[in-house]
């Protein structure tokens, strides 16, 4: 994918532009709000990774300005202000996805990949569902059966990795990479610990275990 990285920290843009390179994507880079209007007029991407709070011009009056112009590019929004009226605003300007500071890269990646599908299917995907259990992708809230599971942030992109994967075994080392963006197996039992507190919050009280552990695999997502 061709990226545009609008980010006015430039130890942040760096990393992001690292790793997403280091992922087989092409980076282009924008300092301040300003700019990234410049560079976003001029060139044709993707997805669009926007600051939220830059100097010259905040990231909602850009995106707000792209999509009155007819721009189109998915945008996900960084920022450090994560109060639900704050996504929401960055939402109702035009933005695709919000993603809070600070953020694990891992995430990062897979929220732009997943832009990137939702602009080829031409549908954006806000809601997971997984038979009674239901995540919004927007307000990080979880349900089942309409009861609220209050999650931890690990806690909720380990089960939003389960549930995107729903009736497939996973890995240690799938979850290890993916959840917690190591690439070696720090020999703890950090996966066994969360994978307990989110079986006891989404199964606990309920007539049917919908998180599983498969001998010798890992574990697996029950419809």
């Amino acid at each position: 994918m061709r990226i545009l990285i609008v980010e006015d920290d430039l130890e942040a843009a760096e990393a992001m532009d690292r790793g997403l390179t280091e992922g087989g994507h092409t980076c282009v880079r924008a300092a301040d709000g300003e700019e990234g209007l410049t560079v976003a007029r001029d060139g044709e991407f993707d997805v669009m990774i926007v600051d939220r709070m830059m100097p010259k011009m905040d990231g909602v009056t850009l995106v707000e300005t792209i999509r009155r112009e007819g721009d189109q590019t998915p945008v996900l929004f960084l920022s450090a202000l994560g109060e639900i009226n704050d996504r929401v605003a960055g939402l109702k300007a035009g933005g695709d996805d919000y993603l809070v500071k600070p953020y694990a890269f891992a995430e990062l990646s897979a929220r732009v990949e997943a832009l990137s599908r939702r602009r080829e299917t031409g549908s954006v995907q806000t809601l997971l569902r997984v038979g009674e259990l239901e995540m919004d992708l927007i307000g990080r809230a979880v349900h089942r059966q309409g009861k609220e599971i209050d999650l931890q942030p690990r806690e909720f992109q380990l089960l939003e990795f389960l549930m995107r994967h729903a009736g497939q075994s996973v890995t240690r080392t799938m979850l290890l990479e993916k959840v917690w963006e190591y690439h070696f197996d720090p020999q703890t039992n950090v996966i066994d610990v969360h994978v307990s507190r989110l079986r006891s919050k989404i199964d606990k009280g309920f007539d049917r275990a919908m998180l599983q552990t498969v001998r010798g695999a890992g574990y697996r997502l029950e419809p």
